[in-house]
């Protein structure tokens, strides 16, 4: 039922989807959908602004019009749903597992430094986020805004001897096997993360064998689930670390 009352209201123009404001309501009713704070429902919303001091852009505010009255029994059931969701794929994990804990990492040198610790000493880690398993990383990780994202088959970072080097700088990775994890789970978690992070362009690097080959696709219908279309590369390395083939494609 419509009722005249107070609601927030969100700025599409100062949202960067920060997502600073989500864990502050505790209704559950703010998400980032397509990169920007989104009112999931306006029976959610009760109103009363804890959000609001929250958003560095100032972009929540408190309006009052005609909107979905508030609904207590509704918020306690998708409150509930949604924490049964979080249980299910989160069932796997030992409670409070470092693994889990996300870190964004200043980089240890620059490009030209980076080059010249390479002649003298090998490779240097240019890593820049925790955690890398696809399973571990938050759909909703502020490292993920506007990526260039490295989706990398386990074996290649041991196959492949400059992976650092060649393929990390400047890229978000995320890193799992095909053959032994959940490929629905996968599909799942990319098309969380294409829907609302705004990716800017994928790399899939996997090993030849035929257990390796189905990333991409995995990839590929998670931009199906979420609507979007992102170019991508998919690269292929040998057992021996060379590099048998790099395709661009738009799905």
């Amino acid at each position: 039922m419509k009722v005249k009352r107070k609601i927030i209201e969100i700025d599409d123009e100062l949202c960067d989807g920060c997502g600073e404001c989500v864990p502050a309501c505790a209704e559950g009713a703010i998400q980032v959908i397509d990169g920007k704070a989104r009112l999931v429902a306006e029976k959610y919303c009760d109103g009363l602004g804890a959000c609001l001091g929250e958003c560095p852009n100032g972009a929540i505010t408190i309006v009052e019009r005609e909107a979905d009255d508030f609904d207590e029994e509704a918020v306690a059931e998708y409150l509930r749903e949604r924490e049964e969701y979080q249980r299910r794929t989160e069932a796997t994990l030992a409670c409070g597992c470092p693994s889990t804990q996300v870190q964004t990492f200043i980089p240890r040198a620059s490009q030209e430094d980076a080059m010249d610790m390479d002649a003298q000493a090998g490779c240097i880690s240019r890593l820049s986020h925790w955690p890398i398993q696809i399973r571990l990383v938050p759909s909703g990780a502020r490292f993920l805004k506007g990526a260039d994202l490295l989706v990398l088959a386990d074996c290649v970072s041991v196959a492949y001897p400059m992976l650092h080097r060649d393929f990390l700088p400047g890229r978000v990775v995320m890193m799992g096997c095909p053959k032994f994890d959940d490929v629905d789970e996968y599909i799942r978690k990319f098309g969380e993360i294409f829907k609302t992070a705004g990716i800017e362009r994928i790399t899939v690097a996997h090993m030849e064998v035929p257990c390796c080959s189905g990333l991409p696709m995995i990839v590929e219908r998670g931009m199906g689930l979420a609507g979007k279309t992102i170019p991508m590369e998919e690269v292929v390395i040998s057992a021996r670390g060379e590099t048998l083939k790099r395709e661009k494609s738009a799905v």
